[in-house]
């Protein structure tokens, strides 16, 4: 019996989340420190991939007039700093380069940015307050990585009661097969996992936005 058999004879992954009445695409650490090659950890080709895709997703997004959230690390100085057992987030100061969030992503007039020093974007942060303001009942994850801060925050958009999307092809972790495993593990707990095409078929302004 495959592991994927044995959670579903106890139960698990049965039936679908889906979409509500409003949704809104939440961004996380897509910044430069990740997803620029000028950075010891910004030459990952899986997250570039996933910035792209995530850069189609939102021009439909923003055309539709629905709520873009987004996130990046940092901190002012180093005593604020979490005990992260990698390098890199310890030396990003909010302000500096690596903190800048990716322009392929960033649209400074529309989108709603939060710093976090956390994995999950909304870890002391006003982003779940936001999108409850804003009507929104359905999020849409996209971001790296899948298996450290994207897994983060799917728990804690769960816990704040929204519908939560993943888009598969719009996240990126170093390694392929960690971020499968956590995509199916999330899957059969919290979300749905769908691909970028799929997930544009629920925004009604997609085709012309594309």
């Amino acid at each position: 019996m495959t592991t994927a058999e044995s959670f579903k004879n106890l139960g698990y992954g049965s039936g679908s989340v889906g979409f509500g009445s409003k949704v809104a695409v939440v961004v996380v650490d897509f910044q430069r420190g990740l997803t620029d090659p000028a950075f010891p950890m910004g030459n990952q080709p899986a997250i570039q991939t996933a910035v792209d895709n995530t850069a189609r997703l939102l021009k439909a997004t923003r055309a539709a007039g629905l709520p873009v959230v987004s996130c990046y690390t940092g901190y002012s100085t180093a005593r604020d700093a979490l005990g992260w057992k990698v390098d890199q987030p310890l030396t990003w100061r909010i302000g500096g380069p690596e903190c800048e969030l990716d322009p392929r992503i960033y649209q400074p007039d529309y989108d709603i940015v939060f710093a976090k020093t956390a994995p999950s974007i909304f870890f002391h942060t006003g982003a779940a307050p936001v999108l409850h303001k804003e009507g929104v009942d359905t999020v849409i994850i996209t971001g790296c990585t899948t298996s450290g801060c994207v897994r983060a925050s799917i728990i804690d958009a769960f816990s704040y009661g929204f519908r939560v999307i993943v888009a598969e092809d719009c996240c990126g972790d170093p390694d392929p097969a960690t971020h499968r495993a956590n995509l199916e593990d999330v899957s059969r707990r919290y979300c749905d996992v769908l691909s970028l095409d799929q997930i544009l078929t629920h925004i009604p302004v997609a085709e012309a936005a594309e």
